[in-house]
């Protein structure tokens, strides 16, 4: 089939079949989700001036030795290209910053400073705060078990 033929079928998807994907597509409940989630935290981190994006890329380099990009990039499921433009406003603040490998000068180690853990600091009870609300609107079910099962989603396929 051609981009021609497959831009300009006269076949139809059924509107039952709208409805099937709307109400059991994995796929789109989990963006949603994930969209409704982020703004919750979104909101909650907004008088630090930070993002949920934000916090999680700090949180990640949160560790006792700096990360190499690569590892920070595995971790958050983002290409290195995207890593790089979420790190930007976090160097230019002051909150991070990205130095050579002395082992390796191609690669890249990326530290909190000491504004950025104050950052952190301040922003953790914020994020347990909304955590526990989010993990109470799930009570009736196995908050546990969904974050297993978006961990086993989140992994690439063999």
């Amino acid at each position: 089939m051609s981009k021609k033929d497959f831009n300009h079928s006269d076949q139809k998807v059924p509107f039952t079949d709208t409805l099937m994907v709307r109400d059991s597509c994995l796929c789109l409940h989990v963006r949603r989700a994930a969209r409704t989630i982020a703004r919750r935290f979104d909101d909650a981190f907004r008088p630090l001036d930070l993002t949920s994006g934000q916090f999680s890329l700090l949180m990640s380099l949160n560790r006792p030795y700096p990360p190499h990009m690569k590892d920070v990039a595995d971790l958050l499921a983002m290409d290195r290209t995207t890593l790089t433009a979420n790190l930007k406003p976090l160097e230019r603040r002051g909150l991070i910053k990205i130095t050579p490998d002395p082992k390796d000068k191609r690669g890249r180690l990326l530290t909190l400073t000491n504004d950025g853990m104050a950052l952190l600091t301040r922003a953790f009870p914020i994020w347990q705060k909304t955590q526990s609300d989010l993990e109470s609107l799930v009570a009736d079910s196995n908050a546990e078990q969904l974050l297993a099962d978006l961990i086993i989603l989140s992994q690439e396929p063999q």
